[in-house]
């Protein structure tokens, strides 16, 4: 039952996704994360987001995006039952999705789960659709979209 409820939670993410990405992308945001919290209870969707200009996430862009998403899925009532809509902006563990993500933070120390690989390591270079990682000495080159990135340190200034 517990492995059906978090498919659930997966798939539902997924729609999510779809939806608020659908609302924001045209606003000028990209969604880069959903995730549905506390399924079975009164769950909490977490959406975090970018900006499409590579600028930092304001406050005022939060609230905008809030009232956005939340009139779409009050409309579409996607979740059923009573449920919190938090909206964030990207954060320390920013998970990188696309090529550009990776070049925007080259040099960094990255999270990498996919493709056999489970490690943490700088990312040296990104030709394409191919991520070099720097993983002590030795490249590992993956295809974007084959693995899951999450970015493992903070930058010292906006990127």
């Amino acid at each position: 039952m517990a492995d059906n409820m978090n498919n659930n939670a997966a798939n539902n993410s997924s729609n999510l996704h779809g939806l608020a990405d659908g609302v924001l992308r045209p606003l000028g945001f990209e969604v880069l994360d959903v995730q549905v919290q506390n399924p079975g209870r009164r769950p909490i969707v977490v959406i975090r987001m970018d900006r499409l200009d590579e600028q930092p996430v304001t406050v005022e862009d939060l609230e905008a995006a809030s009232r956005a998403v939340g009139a779409e899925f009050d409309r579409l009532d996607p979740i059923s039952g009573e449920y919190r809509l938090e909206l964030e902006s990207p954060g320390a563990k920013r998970p990188l999705t696309r090529a550009r993500h990776f070049e925007r933070m080259v040099g960094l120390k990255a999270r990498v789960r996919g493709e056999g690989h489970a490690f943490t390591a700088p990312i040296k270079a990104v030709q394409g659709e191919q991520v070099t990682f720097d993983c002590e000495g030795e490249d590992v080159t993956l295809t974007v979209g084959t693995f899951q990135g999450n970015l493992a340190e903070f930058p010292d200034r906006h990127r």
